[in-house]
């Protein structure tokens, strides 16, 4: 199985850890900023289970941000995209898939600026019981965590990724995929997130007054 290569990839914080023996990479932090993706499927301020692949409909002019204690799947490919908004604006983003994953302790919050002042919608699940995932799409601004990745290749021409069902990028673009995926202590900033299917359980959601987002 092919391993990534000594250095850590170039958004990547501190040096990257070896795992000896299964054909997993390590990185005691891992850090992305505008570059290829993550995962799964609600849309804060419509709470909307999409049955597609990506995010194919117009996002919004606010970002929402996703912590978990652990997020582990098996099928994962990652290249840049770009997200566009109902005003015509388009910004930057890291296109992450998943074919299934889970995780524990989820936490969602979306930041609201009402006439009445700052509100926080946030969501939470899957403190007993891991939230379940299939097909997972996530259009990332950002994502740091302790990542471990299983038979990883990076630098692969985004147009014939294979580790995910309908995860391919354009030819020629910059790409990586990997048989597993582990990040421990994510922290994610997302603009939209889709999945075939997403169960959430022990679901939470409230509003409340002020800013109470999950990191």
């Amino acid at each position: 199985m092919p391993k990534a290569p000594e250095e850590a990839p170039e958004a990547s914080q501190g040096p990257p850890e070896q795992h000896e023996g299964n054909g997993g990479t390590r990185w005691r932090r891992f850090a992305l900023l505008a570059v290829p993706g993550f995962v799964a499927a609600v849309v804060l301020g419509g709470m909307t289970t999409q049955g597609v692949l990506a995010s194919s409909f117009a996002v919004s002019g606010d970002s929402f941000k996703m912590s978990a204690d652990n997020l582990s799947g098996s099928g994962f490919s990652q290249y840049g995209d770009v997200a566009e908004s109902v005003d015509g604006s388009a910004r930057a983003i890291g296109l992450s898939t998943v074919n299934t994953a889970e995780l524990r302790n989820l936490c969602m919050s979306s930041l609201w600026d009402l006439p009445i002042g700052e509100a926080t919608l946030v969501i939470t699940a899957g403190e007993e019981s891991p939230v379940e995932g299939t097909s997972m799409v996530i259009d990332i601004e950002q994502l740091q965590g302790d990542a471990e990745f299983g038979a990883i290749e990076i630098g692969r021409d985004a147009g014939t990724l294979d580790k995910t069902d309908g995860g391919q990028g354009p030819e020629g673009g910059f790409g990586l995929q990997a048989d597993t995926i582990s990040v421990d202590d994510m922290e994610l900033t997302s603009w939209a997130v889709t999945s075939g299917s997403l169960r959430l359980s022990g679901l939470g959601l409230a509003i409340k007054p002020g800013n109470h987002e999950c990191f």
